[in-house]
C-alpha cells in the first residue's frame, strides 16, 4: 500500500513539476491574454489597419473585429505594466517606448528595428503626424519649424523614431515668445516632450505644454482650438482634414508587438496576430518559436 502511494505521489509531484516548467516558460495551452488600447488611440487604430483586424465592406465601412474581452489600456506605460507582469499576455506599442521589461516578437522572421523599419522589412509601420491650422502664432510656428528642423530631426532619431527629413535646415528662430499647447496621442508624448524641453532651451521665451491623451482628442483639440498642435500616431483623415486643419509628418515608428519576457514565443505572424486579436486563436499553443 505504501509503495502505492508513494508511487501516485511521485507521479502528480512530476505532473505537477511538468506544469510548473511549462507554465514558466510561457505556457503553450496557456489562455491569451489580449491587451489592446482603447478607441481613439492612434496606435490601435494603425495597429488593426496594417493587421487585418479592421475590415471594410463593399460600401467602404470600416468594423474593428478586435475581440470584446480584450484588456482595454489607455495609454503605453500601462500596455508595458500589464504584459511585464503577465506571462500570458500579448499587447503593442509604440517602437520607441519599447523597453527591457517585455519582448518584441519578430514578425513573419523580421525583428523590429531602425534598420527593418527603414528598409520596408518591418511590416507593422506608421507615422507621428502633427495637425495644425493655417495661421499659427508666431509661437506655434516656431516650434514646429524646430521640429523638422535638423536639430528636431536629430532628436526624433537619438528618441529611436526615424527621421523624415535626413538633410533638413539647421534651425532658425523667428525670436518668437509666447506659450505653445500640444495635446494628444501618448505614443507621440514622449518625444514630444523631448522636442520641448530642447526648444525651450533653444528659445527662452517660449513655453511648451504638451498634454498627453490620445490621437483622435488631440485632432479634434486642434480643430477646436484648445491646443495648437494636436499629435496623431495615425494618419490624418480626410474628413479630419476637411475641417480646417493639415497633416505634418514629423517621424516614423514602427508598432512593436510584445510579450512577457518569460515567454517562450519569439516570432509571430500577421495571421496570426489577426486571429489572435479577433479571438478565433486564443492559445500560445502551436505558436512560432
Amino acid at each position: 500500500m505504501k509503495t502505492r502511494t508513494s508511487k501516485l505521489a511521485a507521479i502528480f509531484t512530476s505532473v505537477a513539476l511538468a506544469a510548473t516548467m511549462l507554465a514558466s516558460c510561457g505556457g503553450s495551452s496557456d489562455k491569451i491574454t489580449v491587451i489592446s488600447r482603447e478607441d481613439g488611440s492612434g496606435t490601435r487604430g494603425a495597429f488593426i489597419e496594417l493587421t487585418g483586424i479592421e475590415e471594410k465592406d463593399s460600401n467602404g465601412n470600416k468594423t474593428d473585429n478586435t475581440k470584446k474581452d480584450a484588456l482595454i489600456c489607455k495609454s503605453t506605460d500601462v500596455v508595458l505594466t500589464q504584459v511585464s507582469g503577465d506571462k500570458n499576455a500579448i499587447g503593442y506599442i509604440s517602437f520607441g517606448s519599447l523597453n527591457d521589461t517585455v519582448k518584441a516578437l519578430k514578425v513573419e522572421g523580421v525583428e523590429p528595428s531602425t534598420a527593418t523599419i527603414e528598409s520596408g522589412d518591418y511590416k507593422i509601420v506608421r507615422p507621428f503626424n502633427i495637425a495644425v491650422k493655417d495661421g499659427l502664432s508666431d509661437a506655434a510656428q516656431d516650434f514646429e519649424n524646430y521640429i523638422l528642423s535638423s536639430e528636431g530631426q536629430d532628436i526624433i532619431e537619438k528618441a529611436g523614431y526615424i527621421k523624415i527629413d535626413k538633410s533638413a535646415a539647421a534651425y532658425a528662430s523667428n525670436n518668437a515668445s509666447g506659450k505653445v499647447v500640444v495635446s494628444g496621442s501618448s505614443s507621440v508624448t514622449p518625444v514630444m516632450e523631448k522636442l520641448a524641453e530642447a526648444y525651450q532651451k533653444a528659445n527662452t521665451n517660449v513655453t511648451v505644454d504638451v498634454q498627453q491623451s490620445d490621437s483622435s482628442t488631440g485632432i479634434k483639440d486642434a480643430i477646436n482650438g484648445t491646443s495648437d498642435i494636436g499629435m496623431a500616431s495615425r494618419d490624418i483623415s480626410d474628413d479630419e482634414l476637411s475641417q480646417g486643419i493639415k497633416s505634418v509628418t514629423i517621424a516614423q515608428d514602427a508598432i512593436a508587438v510584445i510579450v512577457n519576457k518569460d515567454n517562450a514565443v519569439e516570432d509571430i505572424t500577421m495571421d496570426e496576430i489577426k486571429a489572435i486579436y479577433t479571438g478565433s486563436k486564443t492559445t500560445w499553443s502551436d505558436e512560432s518559436k
